[in-house]
């Protein structure tokens, strides 16, 4: 028997595109003859009761808006066992049958441990870091992705002003999606990422001093965040080369602003497909993208995948740099 009542909530790192999938998720229910209820701040909501209950126009104008609404955080009460039974016990004496968790990889663990508990749980992927291995693309990355490259590209501007080398952080946790591609995005001379050692000498200072040669007088190097020592790298980089280098890092601004076409749409579909999930009486999925398509795992399964990082862009990140 399918969900007649369900409630949506956004946890861990907020993502741009978060409010777009809450949109998704209140009018499909809606649409579906559902009540629907929106959760403030994550798991938290669940276990202090804080639920509102929604309506066509309560998601009227936030498609456009980054963050979320709904607000998020880190529940360390849901994490136990009696954590999980509070929240299920909540949720049944509202007669809530399902919930849509939008966050990632920890949010999932709870999603899975509710359904455990007799509430149908759907898991959509909502974070920057595109670190997710169940799914092509996470609601929020691109977003990300754009705003980490018009801010390398306004560094870019100042750098090659000053003849300098900015080496710029990008988030990602120990994913190096972000980095990868707007390495390739900006023509970084080289790019870091976690997931593939680098050697000093050969894929930062000899890759400097080859373009130097061909005239060019400043530098971008983008390092992920699960490389890290940004500062300690714009320093070597400068005393080894000669090259005044100046260390950035972008942190939580690649959170914020508007969401692209590309994260709007891709929430309205993972979200369409939740309530259609839910409405079958299924619990315990990720919705994910392969390719164009929209598909759904147990969430188990999604977990458990191994994420497979594109060596062979990062090869070509190298050869586009020359």
């Amino acid at each position: 028997m399918g969900a007649k009542s369900i409630a949506v909530l956004t946890s861990g790192g907020d993502a741009p595109g978060m409010n777009a999938a809450v949109r998704a998720v209140v009018r499909s229910a809606i649409s579906a003859g559902m009540k629907v209820y929106g959760v403030k701040r994550g798991y938290n909501g669940l276990l202090n009761d804080d639920l509102i209950e929604m309506n066509l126009r309560s998601v009227s104008d936030i498609i456009q808006n980054g963050g979320t609404t709904l607000f998020t955080a880190r529940s360390p009460e849901f994490n136990t066992p009696e954590g999980v039974q509070k929240a299920a016990a909540n949720c049944k004496r509202r007669g809530i049958d399902g919930v849509v968790v939008i966050g990632g990889d920890g949010s999932f663990r709870g999603a899975r441990d509710l359904t455990g508990a007799g509430v149908l749980c759907i898991g959509l992927p909502g974070t920057i870091d595109n670190d997710i291995a169940c799914t092509d693309f996470t609601i929020g990355y691109d977003t990300a992705l754009n705003t980490a490259m018009e801010m390398i590209d306004r560094l870019q501007d100042t750098s090659e002003s000053h003849d300098r080398c900015s080496v710029v952080e990008v988030m990602g946790r120990h994913c190096g999606d972000i980095a990868l591609q707007v390495g390739i995005a900006t023509g970084a001379v080289a790019t870091l990422v976690p997931e593939v050692p680098y050697d000093f000498d050969r894929d930062i200072v000899q890759k400097i001093e080859m373009v130097r040669a061909t005239g060019k007088t400043h530098y971008i190097v983008v390092v992920a965040e699960g490389v890290g020592h940004t500062e300690e790298l714009a320093r070597k980089i400068e005393a080894v080369t000669g090259v005044e280098s100046r260390a950035t890092i972008l942190g939580h601004v690649q959170r914020g602003g508007h969401p692209t076409v590309r994260d709007r749409v891709l929430a309205g579909r993972m979200g369409y497909r939740a309530v259609q999930l839910l409405e079958q009486g299924l619990g315990n999925r990720v919705v994910a993208v392969k390719g164009d398509t929209i598909v759904d795992y147990d969430i188990t399964e999604a977990l458990n995948m191994p994420r497979v990082f594109d060596e062979e862009l990062l090869e070509i990140s190298g050869k586009l740099s020359l």
